[in-house]
C-alpha cells in the first residue's frame, strides 16, 4: 500500500469507534493495521444497527477500511503468545481497554515492552490509566457530558443535547492519531519506544478551548446557544422563507457587506453594531433586524447575493444532500467486495501526492470480514506452517474462514 506510513505495522486492539478511528487514518497512510478481534464476535461495532448489508453493519464498516483481521481468542495462553510473536515484527500496539485490564492478561505495556523495546504503545481509556475514576466505563457519551461538551449544545431554552457525531471519540482518536505519529518520528532519533496514555476526558477538555480560557481567566462559563457563537456575531443559522441557511460574518468587512446585500447599511454605522464586541453585546437586537430580513425571501435568494457579495454563508443540507455535492461525490471510495456488493464510504480527509502514483491516500481496501486474513497474518507474518495454524482453529484459539 502507497503512503508516507508503508513499511509500519500495527497491532491494532481497539474496538468501537475512538481506536478503529485512529488505525483507519493511521491505514489510510499506508501502515499496515492488523486488528486483533475475538473469535465468534469480533469488535462490538460488528452488531450495531440496523442498517445491515448482508449482515455486516454499516456502523462497522464506516471505520474499518484498509485493515487485515486476525481472530484470535487473547484470553488463552496460545493466543497471548500470538500477540507477544506479532508485537515482536510491529511498530505500534494500540488498546483501548479498561486500565489494568490488559497487565493483568500479561499484554500490558511492561509485557510488550520487553518482547520489542523499540514498541510505541498507545492506550486509550476514558478518564487516564491513573487515578481515582480510571475504572469507570469509557463512552463518547460519558465524557462529552462530564467535560461539558453537552452543557454547551443545544438550543438556548432547551436542555442539553447531544453532538450529532461521535466527535469525542473521534478527536481521540485524532489526537493519538497524531501522538503515536510523533512517537514514530522521535523513534527514529532515540531508537526507544514510547508509551502514550490518550483519555476521552482529556481529549474533550483539551476541545472546549475559547469556553475553556475563558471560564479559567475570566469567570465566565458558556451555556447553550444553538447555533450562534459565544465570541462573534452574526455567527449562526437563520431561517429563509424555504429553509435555512448559515452566515459567518466573521469580521467587520463581512459584516458591512452583509448590511449592503441586506439592504441595511444604515445598521452598519449603528453605535451598537460597529464593532463585533457591541455586536456580541447586542446580539438579540441585531439577529431579530436581519432574521426579519432574511424571512422576505428564499434561501437561494439570500445565498447567491451574499455570495456576490464576499460575505460567508452556505445551506444547512441533510445528509443527503451533503454527499450528493459535486465537491463531496469526488471524495467517495467506492468498492466492489463479493460480501459487500458496492459499497461507497467516505475517503481519507488527506491526500498525499505522490509522481508514480497520482493524487491519494493510498488503494483503498474495504473492511474485512472476521478473521479473514487470520491464516495470511500466521502465514507471511509469524512464519506459522500449516499444522500450526490448523492446531489453533482445532482448538478455538483463532478463527478463520473455511
Amino acid at each position: 500500500m502507497k503512503g508516507p506510513l508503508a513499511g509500519i505495522r500495527i497491532c491494532d486492539m481497539t474496538r468501537v469507534l475512538a481506536g478503529p478511528y485512529c488505525t483507519m487514518v493511521l491505514a489510510d497512510m499506508g501502515a499496515e493495521v492488523i486488528k486483533i478481534e475475538k473469535p465468534g464476535s469480533g469488535d462490538d461495532t460488528r452488531k450495531w444497527g440496523p442498517p445491515f448489508i448482508n449482515g455486516h453493519s454499516y456502523y462497522f464498516l464506516s471505520i474499518n477500511r484498509n485493515k487485515k483481521s486476525l481472530a484470535v481468542d487473547v484470553a488463552t495462553k496460545s493466543g497471548r503468545k500470538i500477540i507477544y510473536e506479532l508485537s515482536k515484527k510491529s511498530d505500534v500496539f494500540i488498546e483501548n481497554f479498561v486500565p489494568e485490564k490488559l497487565d493483568s492478561m500479561s499484554l500490558g505495556y511492561n509485557a510488550i515492552s520487553k518482547v520489542n523495546p523499540q514498541i510505541i504503545y498507545c492506550s486509550l481509556t476514558g478518564y487516564g490509566s491513573r487515578g481515582p475514576d480510571k475504572l469507570l466505563p469509557g463512552y463518547d457519551l460519558m465524557a462529552s457530558a462530564i467535560g461539558g461538551g453537552m452543557h454547551i449544545t443545544g438550543r438556548k431554552d432547551g436542555r442539553p443535547m447531544r453532538h450529532g457525531v461521535a466527535t469525542t471519540d473521534i478527536l481521540t482518536g485524532l489526537y493519538a492519531h497524531s501522538a503515536i505519529i510523533a512517537a514514530l518520528y522521535e523513534r527514529t532519533l532515540s531508537g526507544k519506544g514510547k508509551k502514550i496514555d490518550c483519555s476521552l476526558l482529556q481529549s474533550q477538555i483539551a476541545s472546549m478551548h475559547s469556553h475553556a480560557s475563558s471560564y479559567l481567566n475570566a469567570n465566565q462559563s458558556t451555556t447553550r446557544m444553538g447555533t450562534e457563537h459565544p465570541n462573534i456575531s452574526p455567527y449562526q443559522a437563520f431561517d429563509a422563507k424555504d429553509g435555512c441557511f448559515v452566515i459567518a460574518a466573521a469580521n467587520d468587512k463581512h459584516f458591512r457587506s452583509l448590511c449592503h446585500t441586506l439592504e441595511l447599511s444604515d445598521i452598519a454605522m449603528d453605535g451598537r453594531f460597529i464593532t463585533n464586541p457591541k455586536r456580541v453585546e447586542n446580539r438579540d437586537i441585531l439577529t431579530n433586524i436581519i432574521q426579519e430580513k432574511i424571512s422576505e425571501h428564499s434561501m437561494d435568494y439570500w445565498i447567491h447575493r451574499l455570495e456576490e457579495n464576499g460575505v460567508p454563508c452556505g445551506p444547512v443540507n441533510d445528509i443527503g444532500q451533503t454527499y450528493e455535492q459535486p465537491m463531496v461525490k469526488n471524495r467517495i471510495q467506492e468498492f466492489d467486495d463479493p460480501i459487500y456488493g458496492h459499497l461507497r464510504l467516505p475517503g481519507p480527509a488527506v491526500d498525499f501526492e505522490y509522481e508514480d502514483f497520482g493524487e491519494g491516500t493510498s488503494i483503498p481496501s474495504p473492511p474485512p470480514l472476521l478473521g479473514e486474513h487470520t491464516r495470511k497474518v500466521l502465514q507471511d507474518v509469524l512464519n506459522f506452517d500449516a499444522p500450526q495454524i490448523q492446531d489453533l482453529l482445532d482448538r478455538k484459539v483463532i478463527q478463520a474462514p473455511t
